[in-house]
């Protein structure tokens, strides 16, 4: 699960540089993954950004501001939310990490699966196999490479 913080490269208000910056501190400290996507420069990531925040979140203005933060597509919330959590010591629910962990210590307590941390669980075991499988296309690739290079120096010694 990546968390996705949208942001403004440019913004008028230090008000909102600020609240930027506290999320993104904040997420690197504390070593979350993250990605930025600024919504200044790229017209898509706004689009997405505006479409995807629920109307009932929304500001008065109808238009809202950055940061706004998900987990993957699943809304998270705005700077006051992040900082409400931040203060209650809550940020894993906030952004939704802590879902997973729940799922599998109520496996373990009740020794049972409900459909929902059922959901929850494979979710995460397909996440972490996309994960392993990348890493072994990756070392796969690098053998390759190295028997390429092994070939061509028993080559040489041949000749």
């Amino acid at each position: 699960m990546v968390i996705k913080v949208f942001t403004a490269s440019i913004v008028g208000s230090s008000q909102i540089k600020k609240k930027q910056q506290d999320v993104l501190g904040f997420l690197e400290a504390n070593s979350i993954a993250f990605e930025q996507l600024d919504v200044a420069m790229n017209d898509g990531n706004r689009q997405w950004m505006r479409s995807n925040v629920p109307g009932e979140c929304c500001p008065k203005s109808g238009i809202p501001l950055p940061p706004q933060i998900f987990n993957e597509d699943q809304y998270c919330g705005d700077y006051d939310g992040f900082f409400d959590a931040k203060e209650n010591e809550a940020v894993p629910y906030f952004l939704c990490l802590a879902a997973a962990e729940k799922a599998e210590e109520e496996v373990v307590q009740n020794g049972k699966v409900t459909a929902e941390t059922s959901e929850i669980l494979q979710k995460n075991e397909e996440e972490e196999a996309e994960d392993v499988t990348a890493e072994e296309e990756a070392e796969d690739a690098t053998t390759a490479e190295e028997d390429k290079a092994d070939g061509k120096e028993e080559e040489e010694e041949q000749e």
